[in-house]
């Protein structure tokens, strides 16, 4: 029996849950040329009804637009300055070492997740990546699990075993679209079966990060993603979607990757001790060669680092470059998660160390990343009609950690008024 409309606060919002499921799915890459030309196509039948119902606009992801950045912003409601996850791997200040930030000792709020399934919601987290499920279920009291990890679910750590019966499926691989679509199987089969009604949904950007949107294999794999999210729609769940990042080419004409190595040429121009650190690094790199629109230097001391500014901003690729503080402030930062100078890249071109640190053996088409700025708008998609406050709210400046706050509180679905005046 689906639990009573549940109503908590976390973070300073309040949450007032439906007595109906709720599924918030995160399309990891999902810049919104992707799902235009699948409807163009007519191939997300499910989506383009929820559009046409209820509501389909654009939201700004944190920066920077990387997955653990802004899964954690998700999961809380929060920028990266409240969260302290300000990119995928970072230098630990306390230890002077490079880390990744999958530790539930550097997530600095606590979840939605958790604060759901304290007032009384079944709650399921699926990631398909193992790095999220690993610090984002932290303090819930429900069922979380990855695809990559699928058969190792156990009811102690995992609060569900079986998976892969549950699904009918064995997992797939961690480089594949069909990585995603087991995460949406997962959701369905859960609610299906009545052990979740608020579930958090988080896929892999494997396909975005190799093929354009107009390419058919993309498309057919949003034609599998709309097929799992109609059947949870058929089972009454109020969906939204949205993204963690969009999706840019990061290549020249000839299908070349444009790399600006900003260790090389700091180290060529100011000397050693420089180090730059590239966000976007995590165990998954096959499909982007750690390479993406962001990086963060830090400098040895008694370096200039005005000069040192100055000469960043003026090369080829730089779009923005800022001192700490500035960054911490314009981007939303957490300044003990950043180095001294912060950079952004231009739309089609990515940041690197140097040409050893990056392997580029995997990468069997033309390069496409994110990180930048340039991948900042996402789309944001709700089921239900908005409400006249929310409609307003979505004149504004929404953003993409907004998404609970939309589905829970937006749609009026717990009295039916939404959508009146």
């Amino acid at each position: 029996m689906l639990n009573a409309a549940a109503e908590f606060t976390v973070n300073d919002r309040y949450y007032r849950v439906p007595a109906r499921p709720v599924v918030v799915i995160c399309i990891d890459g999902g810049a919104d040329e992707y799902l235009t030309a699948a409807m163009c196509r007519g191939r997300v039948p499910h989506i383009t009804a929820m559009s046409a119902r209820g509501y389909r606009g654009l939201v700004r992801a944190a920066l920077p637009t990387f997955t653990n950045v802004n899964n954690a912003s998700i999961c809380t409601g929060l920028p990266p300055s409240k969260t302290g996850i300000c990119g995928n791997f970072f230098i630990d200040p306390d230890t002077g070492r490079e880390v990744m930030t999958n530790s539930t000792r550097y997530l600095r709020a606590p979840t939605i997740l958790a604060a759901a399934a304290e007032s009384g919601r079944r709650v399921a987290f699926v990631t398909a990546k193992d790095k999220l499920r690993a610090f984002l279920s932290s303090g819930l009291r429900g069922i979380a699990f990855s695809t990559e990890k699928a058969d190792e679910a156990r009811l102690p750590t995992h609060g569900i075993e079986d998976v892969e019966s549950m699904v009918d499926e064995s997992k797939p691989s961690i480089y594949s679209g069909a990585a995603s679509v087991f995460v949406l199987r997962a959701g369905a089969a859960m609610i299906a079966g009545g052990k979740a009604d608020f579930l958090f949904l988080s896929l892999t950007d494997y396909l975005q990060h190799k093929f354009s949107p107009e390419e058919e294999p993309v498309v057919e794999f949003y034609e599998q993603l709309d097929h799992e999210i109609g059947r949870m729609l058929e089972l009454g769940a109020v969906v939204g979607i949205t993204a963690d990042h969009g999706m840019n080419g990061k290549h020249d004409g000839a299908g070349r990757p444009q790399v600006l190595y900003l260790e090389t040429e700091l180290v060529a121009r100011f000397g050693d001790g420089i180090r730059v650190v590239c966000p976007i690094t995590d165990p998954y790199v096959v499909h982007h060669g750690a390479l993406g629109g962001a990086a963060t230097v830090y400098l040895p001391s008694g370096l200039d680092r005005a000069a040192v500014i100055a000469w960043i901003a003026d090369l080829d690729g730089v779009s923005e470059v800022y001192p700490r503080q500035l960054a911490a402030r314009k981007l939303e930062l957490d300044p003990e998660h950043v180095g001294d100078i912060y950079v952004l890249a231009t739309r089609d071109v990515v940041l690197g160390r140097t040409p050893a640190d990056h392997d580029l053996s995997g990468l069997d088409r033309p390069l496409r990343s994110h990180g930048s700025r340039y991948e900042e708008m996402v789309p944001m998609v709700v089921s239900e009609p908005l409400s006249a406050e929310y409609r307003m709210k979505a004149l504004g400046d929404p953003r993409n950690f907004d998404i609970f706050d939309f589905v829970c509180n937006g749609t009026d679905v717990v009295t039916g008024t939404a959508g009146q005046e």
